[in-house]
C-alpha cells in the first residue's frame, strides 16, 4: 500500500507535486451513508465505538480522495474526563449540566485521565494508523473555545458570561486557562503516541476577542500548549477560527507549523500578516459550495494560485462543512484542486528553470 504523505510535506514547506486537500468536518452530515449511521447512534455513541468511529473517519478518504483523514470525534470529548457533564443536543450543540461560574467550579476540575476515560479515542487512532494510506490528523478544542461552552452552558453568539468572567475575575479566568491548557497538552500527546500523524488545535470562536484581549487572556496559553508539545515530530496546526484575521500578526511566537485561515483574509494577506513564518491552510468559504460547480471552481482557482505560489499550503475550507453540502461537488472540487495545482506547480518550476 503506497502512503500519500503530500499533506505532511506541505506542513513542512517541502516540495510537493500538487496541493494536498482535506476539509474540516469532512466526516459529517453531507454524506447520506453517515446520516444513516446517525439515525442509529448519537455522535458521542459513535465516538465510544472505535471500529465505527474509524469507519466514519475513513469514509471521506475513500469517497472524496482527500490527502488526510481527520479523527471522528468532538472537541468536547476530553472535558468529560475533567469533571464536566454535558450532552451534544441536536440543532443546539454542547449543553453543559454544570457550567463554570466561580472559583469553586474551576477548583473542582480534575486532571484528565486519557487512558482511563478516553481509551476508546486512542483505540480509534490505533485502528486508523493501521488502515489509512494518508496521514491521520487528530484534534483538540483550544482553551478559549472550550471555556466559552463551559461558562455559557451552551453555544453563544455574544459570549457575555465568558467575557464577564474574563474581565471581572481574571484570576479565575487564568486558573481555568491553565487547567484547560494542561488538558489539551496531555490529550494531544496521547493522540500522537497512539499513532496520530498531525494535530489541529481548533479555536473556533476566539475571533470574538479584540487583539489586545487575545494577547492578554488567551495567547499565553496557546503559546504554552505548542511550546510543551514542540518535542513531538508530528506537524502542528493552529486554527484561530472565524473572523480571526486581526489576530494573525500576534501568532509569531506560537510553535506551530501551520496556521488555518478563514475566508475573510486572502492567502497572500494571511501569509503577510504571519510574517511568512508558517505554512498556511484554507480558506474557501464553505457556503460557496451551494453554487454551481463552475462558480465553485472560480472561487477555488485564486486560492490555489496564491497557495501554490509559495511552499507550505494546504487547501481546505475557511470553516467546517455544513449538512447541505454536496458530496459530488466535494469530490469534483478535490479533483480540481489536485489537477489545477499540479499544472500551476509545473508551470512555476518551468519558469524557475528558465531563470536559473
Amino acid at each position: 500500500m503506497s502512503y500519500n504523505d503530500r499533506f505532511i510535506r506541505a506542513c513542512r514547506k517541502e516540495p510537493i507535486d500538487k496541493l494536498p486537500v482535506w476539509y474540516m468536518r469532512q466526516a459529517g452530515r453531507y454524506d447520506p451513508e453517515y446520516r444513516q449511521i446517525k439515525e442509529k447512534y448519537s455522535l458521542l455513541e459513535i465516538c465510544k465505538q472505535p471500529e465505527l468511529a474509524a469507519e466514519v473517519t475513513l469514509m471521506p478518504v475513500k469517497k472524496l480522495g482527500v490527502d488526510a483523514a481527520i479523527l471522528y470525534s468532538d472537541i468536547m470529548n476530553p472535558v468529560a474526563s475533567i469533571g464536566i457533564d454535558f450532552d451534544i443536543v441536536a440543532n443546539v450543540g454542547p449543553v453543559i449540566d454544570n457550567p463554570i461560574r466561580s472559583a469553586a467550579d474551576v477548583a473542582k476540575l480534575k486532571p484528565i485521565d486519557v487512558e482511563g476515560d478516553l481509551s476508546h479515542v486512542l483505540e480509534t487512532i490505533r485502528i486508523l494508523d493501521r488502515e489509512l494510506d494518508v496521514p491521520l490528523i487528530t484534534f483538540a478544542g483550544a482553551p478559549f473555545t472550550i471555556a466559552s461552552y463551559l461558562i455559557e452552558g451552551r453555544p453563544s453568539k455574544s459570549y457575555i458570561r465568558t467575557k464577564t468572567l474574563m474581565y471581572s475575575e481574571p484570576a479565575i479566568w487564568f486558573q481555568l486557562m491553565d487547567k484547560l491548557g494542561d488538558m489539551v497538552i496531555t490529550y494531544l500527546r496521547a493522540h500522537m503516541a497512539a499513532g496520530g500523524k498531525a494535530f489541529q488545535l481548533f479555536d473556533s470562536w476566539v475571533g470574538a476577542l479584540a487583539p489586545a484581549d487575545f494577547r492578554k487572556f488567551v495567547l499565553p496559553t496557546i503559546e504554552r500548549i505548542f511550546a510543551e508539545l514542540s518535542d513531538l515530530e508530528q506537524p502542528k496546526i493552529y486554527f484561530p477560527g472565524v473572523a480571526s484575521g486581526e489576530l494573525l500578526p500576534d501568532l509569531g511566537n506560537v510553535q506551530a507549523d501551520v496556521i488555518g485561515l478563514d475566508w475573510r483574509v486572502s492567502i497572500a494577506e494571511g501569509r503577510r500578516r504571519l510574517g511568512g513564518a508558517f505554512a498556511v491552510q484554507g480558506n474557501l468559504d464553505p457556503y460557496v459550495l451551494t453554487a454551481p460547480m463552475d462558480v465553485v471552481k472560480s472561487y477555488a482557482k485564486p486560492i490555489i494560485e496564491e497557495g501554490a505560489g509559495q511552499p507550505g499550503f494546504i487547501f481546505n475550507l475557511g470553516h467546517g462543512l455544513f449538512p447541505e453540502a454536496s458530496l459530488d461537488k466535494l469530490r469534483e472540487l478535490t479533483e480540481f484542486v489536485h489537477e489545477y495545482s499540479e499544472e500551476v506547480i509545473q508551470q512555476s518550476a518551468i519558469k524557475e528553470a528558465r531563470h536559473a
